[in-house]
């Protein structure tokens, strides 16, 4: 569900179109002379405005789709990396190579070497003047996972007992598997910048100071109830339409 200020931003523009309808509707009335608001500039804003918010919705729904596609690539991996775990302790190889792989595998699926202790544990230490410091062994970001996941399969490569009949568990195609990854991680961060951008831009252009399409709208508000008063019905008009300023 979309928040308030994503919606909110929306509903600005849809106001601002409404009030520019009507200041136009006002014919020589509506006659202010600050450039800012006179009717040419007004429009432009609005065509701006609209063409931002439309470039927003469509950068979301690229990212969606992006993340989606990472998302269903990245299904089978961690089965996979459990099958990779059991082919290494099946293939013959040293205990120290097995360990090394372990190590990695732990990593990618987000477990510790060594369990978390106890809160009986954690007391009977600090009862006895010893500090207890754990860190999060979790690395589960994206990045983390493709990184952990390169290293596991140079790793591999060095591991001459490992040489699985299984097509999917090759280092051939575990690393097809890791590029696949990396291209759909890559699309999902251009995507999501591309996004970023555009959000800078809309927030300048609709709530910057005394330039922003909010700011413009509530200078034209005041404008026509300084010209036609606070009980005419034109001011009566315009006066219900909001504009928030989502500053962010």
């Amino acid at each position: 569900m979309a928040s308030n200020s994503e919606t909110g931003h929306a509903k600005n523009v849809a106001n601002f179109e409404q009030l520019v309808v009507k200041c136009t509707s006002y014919n020589g009335s509506f006659n202010p002379s600050n450039p800012a608001i006179q009717p040419p500039a007004l429009q432009n804003t609005l065509a701006l405005a609209k063409e931002c918010i439309a470039g927003v919705n469509g950068a979301e729904g690229i990212l969606s789709n992006a993340i989606s596609s990472r998302s269903i690539s990245f299904k089978p991996f961690s089965k996979l990396i459990t099958r990779i775990s059991n082919a290494v302790k099946a293939s013959g190889a040293p205990q120290q190579a097995i360990d090394q792989v372990l190590n990695l595998v732990r990593k990618l699926q987000g477990r510790r070497a060594t369990p978390k202790k106890t809160d009986e544990e954690k007391q009977a230490a600090l009862e006895a003047g010893k500090e207890i410091v754990e860190v999060s062994s979790a690395q589960m970001s994206f990045d983390s996972h493709l990184n952990n996941f390169d290293k596991l399969i140079k790793l591999l490569v060095t591991v001459p007992e490992y040489a699985p009949n299984e097509n999917e568990l090759t280092v051939s195609a575990l690393t097809a598997y890791y590029e696949d990854l990396t291209s759909k991680n890559l699309v999902v961060i251009n995507a999501s910048t591309a996004l970023k951008n555009l959000l800078i831009t809309r927030n300048e252009l609709l709530y910057k100071d005394i330039t922003g399409m909010v700011n413009v709208a509530n200078s034209v508000k005041i404008y026509i109830k300084s010209v036609f008063g606070a009980t005419s019905p034109q001011f009566k008009q315009i006066s219900p339409l909001k504009f928030t300023n989502y500053k962010q």
